[in-house]
């Protein structure tokens, strides 16, 4: 009798310290935590990007000439400024998302959709890097095949503050990388018993 008491209690005692506050499983509870701090970051990196790239402006003198040069005037760098913005933007209403969907039972069709969302935050994320990149790479270094020069070396400040939005866009692509990855685990995984 004291056996099954004791393992009865063990198993009670292992079973509240599998469940968090909300009732979940700690798995599932970790699974929505890595979730919602990989958003902030993404908000937060796009946050950077964005007034990072707003402010990128150069001006120098070519002999007597006044040349200017703004992130506005290639078309690859307002794409990826649009891209920010937009992923700045589903972010919070996903993270919102993830915040409800928290305090509900495992859905496979709610985690497909969540899924789905990423990964084409992903994609876009992954088309503005690769614009702004190839742009990036022509002015710092130039194309000599075409005769085309590279500006960065009169405008250092400019390509400098471009390249830092840059890495900071690529930092949103790798938060929603890992997005992808954590909800395509998830979706593979079996749902977790309480």
């Amino acid at each position: 009798m004291s056996t099954g008491s004791a393992t009865e209690n063990g198993s009670l005692q292992a079973k509240a310290f599998d469940l968090s506050s909300t009732g979940q499983p700690m798995k599932q509870r970790g699974f929505f935590v890595a979730q919602r701090v990989l958003r902030v970051l993404a908000i937060a990196f796009s946050v950077v990007a964005i007034s990072v790239m707003v402010t990128a402006k150069e001006t120098t003198y070519l002999f007597t000439i006044r040349i200017e040069g703004r992130y506005s005037f290639t078309a690859s760098y307002r794409f990826l400024l649009a891209v920010d913005a937009i992923l700045c933007g589903f972010s919070v209403l996903s993270m919102i998302f993830v915040w409800f969907q928290s305090h509900q039972e495992f859905n496979s069709r709610t985690y497909f959709f969540l899924l789905l969302h990423d990964m084409v935050m992903m994609l876009l994320m992954m088309s503005g890097c690769a614009a702004a990149t190839a742009t990036g790479y022509v002015a710092r270094y130039g194309e000599p095949k075409l005769y085309w020069m590279a500006v960065c070396n009169a405008a250092h400040k400019l390509c400098n503050t471009l390249t830092f939005s840059l890495v900071f866009s690529y930092l949103i692509f790798f938060c929603y990388l890992a997005l992808n990855v954590m909800g395509a685990y998830k979706l593979m995984s079996p749902p977790t018993k309480e």
